[in-house]
Protein backbone atom coordinates (compact mmCIF):
# COMPACT_ATOMS: atom_id res chain seq x y z
CA UNK A 1 0.00 0.00 0.00
CA UNK A 2 2.63 2.44 0.92
CA UNK A 3 6.10 1.79 -1.07
CA UNK A 4 9.16 4.26 0.60
CA UNK A 5 12.43 3.27 -2.40
CA UNK A 6 15.61 4.76 -1.32
CA UNK A 7 13.90 7.83 0.10
CA UNK A 8 16.01 10.90 0.98
CA UNK A 9 14.39 14.18 2.18
CA UNK A 10 16.83 17.58 2.70
CA UNK A 11 15.34 20.89 3.67
CA UNK A 12 17.36 24.00 2.32
CA UNK A 13 20.10 24.96 5.06
CA UNK A 14 20.05 21.88 6.24
CA UNK A 15 23.32 20.07 7.79
CA UNK A 16 21.68 16.79 7.51
CA UNK A 17 18.96 15.44 5.71
CA UNK A 18 15.97 14.59 7.56
CA UNK A 19 15.37 11.18 6.01
CA UNK A 20 18.42 9.37 4.50
CA UNK A 21 18.06 6.33 2.07
CA UNK A 22 14.47 4.91 3.58
CA UNK A 23 13.36 1.74 2.22
CA UNK A 24 10.10 0.81 3.71
CA UNK A 25 6.74 -1.24 2.61
CA UNK A 26 3.63 -1.07 4.69
CA UNK A 27 1.30 -3.32 3.60
CA UNK A 28 -2.91 -2.70 3.71
CA UNK A 29 -4.41 -3.44 6.76
CA UNK A 30 -1.69 -2.77 8.95
CA UNK A 31 -0.96 -0.11 11.54
CA UNK A 32 2.46 0.97 11.56
CA UNK A 33 3.78 3.19 14.65
CA UNK A 34 6.45 5.72 14.20
CA UNK A 35 8.71 6.64 17.24
CA UNK A 36 11.64 8.96 17.49
CA UNK A 37 12.61 11.85 19.87
CA UNK A 38 11.23 15.28 19.39
CA UNK A 39 12.72 16.62 15.74
CA UNK A 40 14.40 13.47 14.29
CA UNK A 41 11.65 13.68 10.85
CA UNK A 42 8.72 11.49 12.53
CA UNK A 43 6.36 14.32 10.65
CA UNK A 44 8.30 14.82 7.24
CA UNK A 45 8.19 10.72 7.15
CA UNK A 46 4.40 11.25 7.45
CA UNK A 47 4.37 13.85 5.15
CA UNK A 48 6.10 11.86 2.44
CA UNK A 49 3.08 10.03 2.43
CA UNK A 50 0.40 11.91 1.13
CA UNK A 51 2.94 14.52 -0.76
CA UNK A 52 3.52 17.49 1.55
CA UNK A 53 6.38 16.16 1.36
CA UNK A 54 7.84 18.04 -0.29
CA UNK A 55 5.08 20.11 -2.79
CA UNK A 56 4.21 22.53 0.79
CA UNK A 57 7.03 21.78 2.67
CA UNK A 58 9.55 22.13 0.30
CA UNK A 59 13.15 21.07 0.64
CA UNK A 60 13.93 17.85 -1.85
CA UNK A 61 12.93 14.88 -2.19
CA UNK A 62 15.23 11.85 -3.44
CA UNK A 63 14.17 8.67 -4.44
CA UNK A 64 10.23 7.64 -4.82
CA UNK A 65 7.21 6.89 -2.26
CA UNK A 66 3.81 5.92 -3.55
CA UNK A 67 1.02 5.27 -2.61
CA UNK A 68 -1.84 2.67 -3.72
CA UNK A 69 0.41 2.83 -6.93
CA UNK A 70 0.61 6.70 -7.28
CA UNK A 71 3.77 8.18 -7.17
CA UNK A 72 3.40 11.80 -4.64
CA UNK A 73 6.02 13.48 -6.72
CA UNK A 74 3.64 13.15 -9.56
CA UNK A 75 0.46 13.78 -7.27
CA UNK A 76 0.36 16.57 -5.08
CA UNK A 77 -1.78 16.04 -1.90
CA UNK A 78 -5.33 17.15 -3.70
CA UNK A 79 -4.67 13.89 -5.82
CA UNK A 80 -4.12 11.89 -2.94
CA UNK A 81 -7.28 13.07 -0.78
CA UNK A 82 -9.46 10.35 -2.07
CA UNK A 83 -6.79 7.94 -0.64
CA UNK A 84 -4.56 9.48 2.04
CA UNK A 85 -6.61 11.34 5.12
CA UNK A 86 -4.12 13.11 7.43
CA UNK A 87 -4.74 14.57 10.56
CA UNK A 88 -1.78 16.75 11.65
CA UNK A 89 -0.40 17.42 15.17
CA UNK A 90 -2.82 20.96 15.58
CA UNK A 91 -6.31 19.87 14.58
CA UNK A 92 -7.04 23.97 14.78
CA UNK A 93 -4.65 23.64 11.38
CA UNK A 94 -6.62 21.90 9.51
CA UNK A 95 -10.43 23.18 10.59
CA UNK A 96 -12.07 25.13 7.07
CA UNK A 97 -15.82 24.85 8.58
CA UNK A 98 -17.59 26.40 11.37
CA UNK A 99 -19.40 24.32 13.43
CA UNK A 100 -18.55 19.88 13.97
CA UNK A 101 -21.29 18.86 11.64
CA UNK A 102 -19.76 20.93 9.07
CA UNK A 103 -16.51 19.94 9.08
CA UNK A 104 -17.10 16.32 9.63
CA UNK A 105 -18.93 17.06 6.08
CA UNK A 106 -16.61 19.12 4.30
CA UNK A 107 -13.85 16.23 2.92
CA UNK A 108 -17.05 14.52 1.36
CA UNK A 109 -18.61 18.08 -0.55
CA UNK A 110 -14.74 18.09 -1.86
CA UNK A 111 -14.75 14.66 -3.04
CA UNK A 112 -18.33 14.91 -4.76
CA UNK A 113 -19.72 12.50 -2.80
CA UNK A 114 -23.44 12.43 -2.80
CA UNK A 115 -26.06 13.94 -0.59
CA UNK A 116 -27.74 10.84 1.31
CA UNK A 117 -24.31 9.09 1.87
CA UNK A 118 -23.09 12.32 3.36
CA UNK A 119 -25.43 12.20 6.03
CA UNK A 120 -25.39 8.64 6.66
CA UNK A 121 -21.02 8.63 7.20
CA UNK A 122 -21.46 12.24 9.25
CA UNK A 123 -24.21 10.42 12.21
CA UNK A 124 -21.53 7.28 12.24
CA UNK A 125 -18.79 9.38 12.29
CA UNK A 126 -20.52 11.26 15.29
CA UNK A 127 -21.63 7.97 17.23
CA UNK A 128 -18.21 6.40 16.65
CA UNK A 129 -15.88 9.20 18.54
CA UNK A 130 -19.05 10.06 20.93
CA UNK A 131 -19.32 13.69 19.21
CA UNK A 132 -23.12 13.78 18.76
CA UNK A 133 -23.52 16.06 21.76
CA UNK A 134 -21.44 18.42 19.84
CA UNK A 135 -22.65 18.53 16.29
CA UNK A 136 -23.79 22.46 16.62
CA UNK A 137 -20.81 23.56 18.18
CA UNK A 138 -18.61 25.99 16.89
CA UNK A 139 -15.03 24.74 16.44
CA UNK A 140 -13.70 27.26 18.46
CA UNK A 141 -15.36 26.39 21.55
CA UNK A 142 -14.48 23.26 21.87
CA UNK A 143 -11.19 22.13 24.09
CA UNK A 144 -8.48 20.95 22.18
CA UNK A 145 -9.13 17.53 22.85
CA UNK A 146 -12.74 17.58 21.28
CA UNK A 147 -11.36 19.22 18.92
CA UNK A 148 -8.52 16.74 17.79
CA UNK A 149 -11.72 13.90 17.86
CA UNK A 150 -13.14 16.44 15.38
CA UNK A 151 -10.18 16.38 12.83
CA UNK A 152 -9.92 12.67 13.45
CA UNK A 153 -13.54 12.65 12.28
CA UNK A 154 -13.11 15.16 9.38
CA UNK A 155 -11.06 12.17 7.75
CA UNK A 156 -12.72 8.81 8.56
CA UNK A 157 -15.95 10.34 6.87
CA UNK A 158 -14.04 10.49 3.28
CA UNK A 159 -13.33 6.73 3.61
CA UNK A 160 -9.36 6.80 3.03
CA UNK A 161 -7.72 3.66 2.18
CA UNK A 162 -4.93 5.05 4.42
CA UNK A 163 -5.00 7.09 7.47
CA UNK A 164 -2.05 9.13 8.36
CA UNK A 165 -2.25 10.14 12.13
CA UNK A 166 0.47 12.82 13.76
CA UNK A 167 -0.11 12.72 17.86
CA UNK A 168 -3.73 11.60 17.36
CA UNK A 169 -4.19 11.06 21.07
CA UNK A 170 -1.68 13.74 22.31
CA UNK A 171 -4.91 16.00 23.65
CA UNK A 172 -7.49 13.23 24.81
CA UNK A 173 -7.91 12.20 28.11
CA UNK A 174 -7.27 8.50 28.99
CA UNK A 175 -11.40 7.47 28.10
CA UNK A 176 -11.39 9.35 25.02
CA UNK A 177 -7.44 8.06 24.02
CA UNK A 178 -8.83 4.47 24.11
CA UNK A 179 -12.16 5.02 22.34
CA UNK A 180 -10.21 6.98 19.69
CA UNK A 181 -7.54 3.85 19.46
CA UNK A 182 -10.51 1.42 19.98
CA UNK A 183 -11.99 3.38 16.66
CA UNK A 184 -8.56 2.86 14.67
CA UNK A 185 -7.98 -0.63 15.30
CA UNK A 186 -11.68 -1.37 14.19
CA UNK A 187 -10.98 0.20 10.80
CA UNK A 188 -7.75 -1.23 10.20
CA UNK A 189 -9.17 -5.20 11.38
CA UNK A 190 -12.50 -4.91 9.90
CA UNK A 191 -12.00 -2.51 6.51
CA UNK A 192 -7.99 -2.93 5.76
CA UNK A 193 -7.20 0.41 6.17
CA UNK A 194 -3.97 0.74 6.24
CA UNK A 195 -2.75 3.41 9.57
CA UNK A 196 0.70 5.34 9.71
CA UNK A 197 0.61 6.70 13.34
CA UNK A 198 3.51 8.73 15.02
CA UNK A 199 3.04 9.04 18.65
CA UNK A 200 4.99 9.84 21.63
CA UNK A 201 3.14 8.24 24.08
CA UNK A 202 3.58 4.70 23.37
CA UNK A 203 2.17 3.67 26.84
CA UNK A 204 -1.32 4.42 24.82
CA UNK A 205 -0.67 2.63 21.54
CA UNK A 206 2.23 0.15 21.45
CA UNK A 207 0.05 -3.20 22.12
CA UNK A 208 -2.16 -2.03 18.88
CA UNK A 209 0.60 -1.52 16.36
CA UNK A 210 1.35 -4.18 14.24
CA UNK A 211 4.80 -2.55 13.44
CA UNK A 212 6.91 0.19 14.65
CA UNK A 213 9.15 1.98 12.30
CA UNK A 214 12.04 3.60 14.75
CA UNK A 215 14.18 6.64 13.88
CA UNK A 216 17.17 6.89 15.60
CA UNK A 217 17.85 10.34 14.95
CA UNK A 218 20.27 10.50 12.05
CA UNK A 219 17.74 10.22 9.39
CA UNK A 220 17.50 6.59 9.16
CA UNK A 221 14.57 4.42 9.62
CA UNK A 222 14.49 0.71 11.77
CA UNK A 223 11.56 -0.94 11.61
CA UNK A 224 10.01 -4.47 12.77
CA UNK A 225 8.24 -6.33 15.59
CA UNK A 226 7.04 -3.81 18.20
CA UNK A 227 8.88 -6.39 20.92
CA UNK A 228 11.61 -6.72 18.81
CA UNK A 229 12.25 -2.99 17.96
CA UNK A 230 11.39 -1.64 21.61
CA UNK A 231 13.47 -4.20 23.10
CA UNK A 232 16.40 -2.42 22.80
CA UNK A 233 15.04 1.18 21.54
CA UNK A 234 16.26 4.22 23.44
CA UNK A 235 12.30 5.41 23.44
CA UNK A 236 10.26 3.07 25.47
CA UNK A 237 6.90 2.92 27.52
CA UNK A 238 7.09 2.32 31.12
CA UNK A 239 5.81 -1.18 30.73
CA UNK A 240 8.46 -2.19 28.48
CA UNK A 241 11.14 -0.43 30.75
CA UNK A 242 9.46 -2.51 33.97
CA UNK A 243 10.11 -5.81 31.71
CA UNK A 244 13.80 -4.70 31.13
CA UNK A 245 14.21 -3.98 34.47
CA UNK A 246 12.78 -7.46 35.68
CA UNK A 247 14.25 -9.59 32.87
CA UNK A 248 10.88 -10.32 31.39
CA UNK A 249 11.13 -12.71 28.22
CA UNK A 250 8.56 -12.31 26.09
CA UNK A 251 8.38 -8.64 25.93
CA UNK A 252 4.83 -8.05 27.20
CA UNK A 253 2.99 -4.94 25.57
CA UNK A 254 -0.11 -4.87 27.17
CA UNK A 255 -0.74 -4.40 31.12
CA UNK A 256 -2.96 -7.77 30.50
CA UNK A 257 0.53 -9.53 29.68
CA UNK A 258 2.59 -7.46 31.90
CA UNK A 259 0.67 -8.55 34.90
CA UNK A 260 0.69 -12.65 34.38
CA UNK A 261 4.30 -12.11 33.88
CA UNK A 262 5.11 -9.96 37.05
CA UNK A 263 3.57 -12.65 39.80
CA UNK A 264 7.49 -13.28 41.10
CA UNK A 265 7.96 -9.67 41.18
CA UNK A 266 4.87 -8.55 42.81
CA UNK A 267 6.06 -11.45 45.63
CA UNK A 268 9.69 -9.91 45.84
CA UNK A 269 8.45 -6.34 46.21
CA UNK A 270 5.43 -7.04 49.00
CA UNK A 271 7.37 -5.84 51.80
CA UNK A 272 8.51 -3.05 50.28
CA UNK A 273 7.75 0.40 50.20
CA UNK A 274 8.56 2.45 47.20
CA UNK A 275 10.53 6.13 47.77
CA UNK A 276 8.88 8.99 47.55
CA UNK A 277 8.80 10.25 43.76
CA UNK A 278 10.58 13.37 45.15
CA UNK A 279 10.60 15.10 48.21
CA UNK A 280 7.21 16.17 49.83
CA UNK A 281 6.70 19.91 49.75
CA UNK A 282 7.00 21.47 53.39
CA UNK A 283 3.53 21.18 55.07
CA UNK A 284 3.29 24.55 56.79
CA UNK A 285 4.93 26.01 53.45
CA UNK A 286 3.04 29.57 52.76
CA UNK A 287 0.13 29.68 50.64
CA UNK A 288 0.92 31.83 47.45
CA UNK A 289 -2.33 31.72 45.35
CA UNK A 290 -5.82 31.88 46.65
CA UNK A 291 -9.00 30.80 44.49
CA UNK A 292 -12.84 31.62 46.15
CA UNK A 293 -15.63 30.84 44.50
CA UNK A 294 -13.82 30.94 40.76
CA UNK A 295 -17.17 30.79 38.07
CA UNK A 296 -15.94 31.24 34.60
CA UNK A 297 -19.28 30.40 31.94
CA UNK A 298 -19.64 30.86 28.01
CA UNK A 299 -23.01 31.67 26.56
CA UNK A 300 -24.64 30.86 29.44
CA UNK A 301 -22.95 27.98 30.10
CA UNK A 302 -21.22 26.91 33.37
CA UNK A 303 -17.54 26.20 32.53
CA UNK A 304 -15.83 26.44 36.16
CA UNK A 305 -18.59 26.25 38.93
CA UNK A 306 -17.38 28.57 42.12
CA UNK A 307 -14.41 26.94 42.69
CA UNK A 308 -11.88 27.44 46.03
CA UNK A 309 -8.20 26.26 45.24
CA UNK A 310 -4.67 27.30 46.83
CA UNK A 311 -1.42 26.62 45.61
CA UNK A 312 1.32 26.28 48.24
CA UNK A 313 4.95 27.80 47.70
CA UNK A 314 7.14 24.31 46.79
CA UNK A 315 3.96 22.55 45.28
CA UNK A 316 3.36 20.67 42.39
CA UNK A 317 -0.24 19.95 41.43
CA UNK A 318 -1.56 18.07 38.73
CA UNK A 319 -4.74 19.17 37.19
CA UNK A 320 -6.81 16.11 35.59
CA UNK A 321 -10.57 15.11 34.27
CA UNK A 322 -11.96 14.60 30.99
CA UNK A 323 -11.96 16.57 28.15
CA UNK A 324 -14.24 19.73 28.40
CA UNK A 325 -14.33 19.45 32.29
CA UNK A 326 -12.93 22.81 33.03
CA UNK A 327 -9.27 22.70 32.91
CA UNK A 328 -8.22 25.09 30.66
CA UNK A 329 -11.06 27.29 31.78
CA UNK A 330 -9.72 27.35 35.27
CA UNK A 331 -6.03 28.10 34.21
CA UNK A 332 -6.80 31.28 31.95
CA UNK A 333 -8.87 32.78 34.91
CA UNK A 334 -6.15 31.79 37.68
CA UNK A 335 -3.99 33.66 35.23
CA UNK A 336 -5.82 36.42 35.02
CA UNK A 337 -6.66 37.09 31.20
CA UNK A 338 -9.23 34.90 30.81
CA UNK A 339 -13.06 35.55 31.57
CA UNK A 340 -14.17 35.27 35.39
CA UNK A 341 -17.93 35.88 36.23
CA UNK A 342 -17.59 35.50 39.96
CA UNK A 343 -15.26 34.53 42.54
CA UNK A 344 -11.30 36.07 43.64
CA UNK A 345 -8.18 35.65 42.98
CA UNK A 346 -4.94 36.86 45.22
CA UNK A 347 -1.63 35.89 44.78
CA UNK A 348 1.03 36.85 47.29
CA UNK A 349 4.29 38.70 45.78
CA UNK A 350 6.19 41.82 47.18
CA UNK A 351 4.45 41.48 50.91
CA UNK A 352 1.28 41.92 49.10
CA UNK A 353 -1.67 39.92 47.74
CA UNK A 354 -2.65 40.79 44.29
CA UNK A 355 -5.14 39.71 41.63
CA UNK A 356 -3.61 38.81 38.29
CA UNK A 357 -6.59 40.25 36.19
CA UNK A 358 -5.93 43.62 37.72
CA UNK A 359 -2.10 44.09 37.00
CA UNK A 360 -0.38 45.20 33.46
CA UNK A 361 0.80 42.09 32.06
CA UNK A 362 4.46 42.55 32.68
CA UNK A 363 3.74 42.92 36.08
CA UNK A 364 0.94 39.63 36.23
CA UNK A 365 3.54 37.60 33.94
CA UNK A 366 5.96 37.72 36.96
CA UNK A 367 3.43 36.27 39.35
CA UNK A 368 1.45 34.48 37.49
CA UNK A 369 2.91 32.15 33.82
CA UNK A 370 0.49 30.51 31.94
CA UNK A 371 1.64 28.12 28.73
CA UNK A 372 -1.19 27.34 26.80
CA UNK A 373 -2.46 24.52 25.20
CA UNK A 374 -1.58 25.75 21.55
CA UNK A 375 1.71 27.59 21.96
CA UNK A 376 2.50 28.97 19.36
CA UNK A 377 -0.16 31.42 20.30
CA UNK A 378 2.76 32.70 22.38
CA UNK A 379 5.57 33.05 19.54
CA UNK A 380 5.52 36.24 17.49
CA UNK A 381 8.94 36.97 16.05
CA UNK A 382 10.59 35.91 13.03
CA UNK A 383 13.41 34.02 14.19
CA UNK A 384 13.60 31.77 17.91
CA UNK A 385 17.03 34.23 18.49
CA UNK A 386 14.29 37.13 18.57
CA UNK A 387 11.70 34.65 20.53
CA UNK A 388 14.64 34.15 23.34
CA UNK A 389 15.99 37.33 23.21
CA UNK A 390 12.63 38.98 24.01
CA UNK A 391 11.89 37.08 26.72
CA UNK A 392 15.32 37.66 28.48
CA UNK A 393 14.70 41.04 28.23
CA UNK A 394 11.25 41.01 30.00
CA UNK A 395 12.40 38.46 32.66
CA UNK A 396 12.54 40.43 36.02
CA UNK A 397 16.26 39.51 37.30
CA UNK A 398 17.68 39.37 33.90
CA UNK A 399 21.03 38.55 35.36
CA UNK A 400 20.12 36.32 37.86
CA UNK A 401 17.35 34.21 36.19
CA UNK A 402 18.36 31.12 33.65
CA UNK A 403 18.77 32.49 30.24
CA UNK A 404 15.76 31.25 27.87
CA UNK A 405 18.63 29.58 25.56
CA UNK A 406 19.82 27.92 28.39
CA UNK A 407 16.22 26.25 29.54
CA UNK A 408 15.21 25.96 26.06
CA UNK A 409 18.58 23.95 25.27
CA UNK A 410 17.77 21.46 27.92
CA UNK A 411 14.30 20.85 27.14
CA UNK A 412 14.86 20.66 23.23
CA UNK A 413 18.22 20.71 22.56
CA UNK A 414 19.45 21.40 18.78
CA UNK A 415 17.13 24.31 17.67
CA UNK A 416 19.06 26.97 15.69
CA UNK A 417 19.04 30.59 16.10
CA UNK A 418 17.87 31.89 12.64
CA UNK A 419 15.40 28.82 12.64
CA UNK A 420 11.54 30.38 12.17
CA UNK A 421 9.40 29.17 15.07
CA UNK A 422 6.70 28.23 12.55
CA UNK A 423 8.81 25.93 11.09
CA UNK A 424 9.31 24.06 14.63
CA UNK A 425 8.01 20.64 14.99
CA UNK A 426 4.60 21.05 17.63
CA UNK A 427 6.82 19.64 20.68
CA UNK A 428 9.76 22.20 19.55
CA UNK A 429 7.36 25.38 19.44
CA UNK A 430 6.54 23.94 23.28
CA UNK A 431 9.64 23.77 24.20
CA UNK A 432 10.20 27.27 23.10
CA UNK A 433 7.17 28.60 25.05
CA UNK A 434 7.90 27.02 28.01
CA UNK A 435 11.74 28.53 28.14
CA UNK A 436 9.87 32.07 27.50
CA UNK A 437 7.94 31.81 30.20
CA UNK A 438 10.43 30.06 32.37
CA UNK A 439 12.56 33.01 32.17
CA UNK A 440 10.18 35.13 33.86
CA UNK A 441 10.31 32.72 36.80
CA UNK A 442 7.13 33.76 38.05
CA UNK A 443 6.08 32.41 41.61
CA UNK A 444 2.82 30.51 40.06
CA UNK A 445 3.20 29.21 36.78
CA UNK A 446 0.88 27.01 35.05
CA UNK A 447 1.11 24.50 32.52
CA UNK A 448 -1.77 24.00 30.23
CA UNK A 449 -0.96 19.95 28.64
CA UNK A 450 2.96 20.76 28.78
CA UNK A 451 4.09 17.21 27.62
CA UNK A 452 1.57 17.44 24.14
CA UNK A 453 4.59 16.44 21.60
CA UNK A 454 7.19 16.27 24.01
CA UNK A 455 9.37 12.41 23.96
CA UNK A 456 10.18 10.81 27.36
CA UNK A 457 13.78 12.67 27.14
CA UNK A 458 11.93 15.63 26.81
CA UNK A 459 9.06 15.01 29.74
CA UNK A 460 12.23 13.82 32.12
CA UNK A 461 13.69 17.23 31.94
CA UNK A 462 10.63 18.91 32.15
CA UNK A 463 10.44 16.84 35.38
CA UNK A 464 13.74 18.08 36.74
CA UNK A 465 12.96 21.50 35.65
CA UNK A 466 9.37 21.60 37.49
CA UNK A 467 10.70 20.23 40.69
CA UNK A 468 13.82 22.74 40.28
CA UNK A 469 11.39 25.41 40.43
CA UNK A 470 8.77 23.93 43.23
CA UNK A 471 12.13 23.78 45.12
CA UNK A 472 12.82 27.71 44.59
CA UNK A 473 9.46 28.05 46.27
CA UNK A 474 7.32 28.60 43.60
CA UNK A 475 3.88 27.34 42.85
CA UNK A 476 3.29 24.98 39.51
CA UNK A 477 -0.17 23.41 38.07
CA UNK A 478 -0.15 21.34 34.93
CA UNK A 479 -3.07 20.42 33.45
CA UNK A 480 -2.74 17.19 31.50
CA UNK A 481 -4.05 13.87 30.65
CA UNK A 482 -0.34 12.52 30.97
CA UNK A 483 -0.84 9.79 33.85
CA UNK A 484 2.68 8.65 33.54
CA UNK A 485 4.31 11.91 33.68
CA UNK A 486 1.77 13.43 37.01
CA UNK A 487 3.01 9.85 38.67
CA UNK A 488 6.86 11.03 38.22
CA UNK A 489 5.97 14.74 38.91
CA UNK A 490 2.89 15.95 40.57
CA UNK A 491 2.64 16.11 44.61
CA UNK A 492 -1.08 16.61 44.37
CA UNK A 493 -3.80 15.81 41.98
CA UNK A 494 -7.33 17.77 41.79
CA UNK A 495 -9.52 16.07 39.42
CA UNK A 496 -12.50 17.98 37.57
CA UNK A 497 -15.76 16.90 36.46
CA UNK A 498 -17.79 19.22 34.75
CA UNK A 499 -16.42 22.36 36.14
CA UNK A 500 -16.19 20.96 40.18
CA UNK A 501 -13.47 19.55 42.00
CA UNK A 502 -14.15 16.21 42.42
CA UNK A 503 -11.29 14.81 43.71
CA UNK A 504 -8.42 16.55 45.43
CA UNK A 505 -5.54 14.78 47.43
CA UNK A 506 -1.80 13.52 47.41
CA UNK A 507 -0.75 11.62 44.14
CA UNK A 508 -0.31 8.18 45.17
CA UNK A 509 -4.09 8.28 46.94
CA UNK A 510 -6.11 9.92 44.01
CA UNK A 511 -4.20 8.33 41.01
CA UNK A 512 -3.90 4.45 42.25
CA UNK A 513 -7.75 4.62 43.34
CA UNK A 514 -8.90 5.95 39.51
CA UNK A 515 -9.18 2.91 36.92
CA UNK A 516 -8.90 5.73 34.19
CA UNK A 517 -5.31 7.79 36.01
CA UNK A 518 -3.52 5.01 37.13
CA UNK A 519 0.02 4.55 35.59
CA UNK A 520 0.88 1.57 33.60
CA UNK A 521 3.21 0.54 36.56
CA UNK A 522 0.84 0.85 38.96
CA UNK A 523 -1.86 -0.97 37.18
CA UNK A 524 0.82 -4.12 36.75
CA UNK A 525 1.84 -4.52 40.30
CA UNK A 526 -1.88 -3.61 42.09
CA UNK A 527 -2.05 -3.68 45.04
CA UNK A 528 1.28 -2.53 45.36
CA UNK A 529 1.66 0.79 45.74
CA UNK A 530 4.27 1.75 43.28
CA UNK A 531 3.86 4.47 41.06
CA UNK A 532 7.00 4.51 38.86
CA UNK A 533 9.82 1.83 37.55
CA UNK A 534 12.37 4.10 39.13
CA UNK A 535 10.86 2.93 42.38
CA UNK A 536 10.68 -0.61 41.38
CA UNK A 537 14.36 -0.65 40.36
CA UNK A 538 14.76 1.48 43.61
CA UNK A 539 13.21 -0.93 45.79
CA UNK A 540 15.14 -3.89 43.95
CA UNK A 541 18.14 -2.25 44.64
CA UNK A 542 17.80 -1.89 48.52
CA UNK A 543 19.16 -4.53 51.29
CA UNK A 544 16.57 -7.00 51.91
CA UNK A 545 15.72 -7.95 55.69
CA UNK A 546 17.40 -11.21 57.22
CA UNK A 547 14.71 -13.68 57.51
CA UNK A 548 13.14 -14.88 60.64
CA UNK A 549 13.66 -18.03 62.00
CA UNK A 550 12.05 -20.80 60.23
CA UNK A 551 11.52 -18.55 57.29
CA UNK A 552 13.04 -19.54 53.96
CA UNK A 553 15.53 -17.39 52.60
CA UNK A 554 14.38 -17.51 49.08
Amino acid sequence: MITFDQVTVRYDGAAEPALREVDLVIEEGELCLVVGHTGVGKSTLLGAVNGLVPHFTGGTLYGRVTVDGRDTASHPPRELADVVGVVGQDPLDGFVTDTVEEELAYAMEQLAIAPPVMRKRVEETLDLLGLADLRHRALHELSGGQQQRVAIGSVLTAHPRVLVLDEPTSALDPTAAEEVLAAVTRLVHDLGVTVLMAEHRLERVVQYADRVVHLPGDGRVVHGTPAGILRTSSIAPPIVQLARTAGWHPLPLSVRDARRAAVLLRTELADATPAPVRPAPAADAPRLLTGRGITVSYHGVAAVREVDLGLRSGEITALMGRNGSGKSSLLWALQGSGPRRAGTVRVTGGGSAHDPHALPAAHARRLVGLVPQTPADLLYLESVKQELAQADSESADGDTNPGAREILDRLAPGIADATHPRDLSEGQKLALVLAIQLAATPRVLLLDEPTRGLDYRAKAELTRIVAALAAEGRAVVISTHDVEFVARTADRVVVMAEGDIVADGPTPEVIVASPVFAPQTAKILAPLPFLTVDQVTSALASPRPAPRDGEDPA
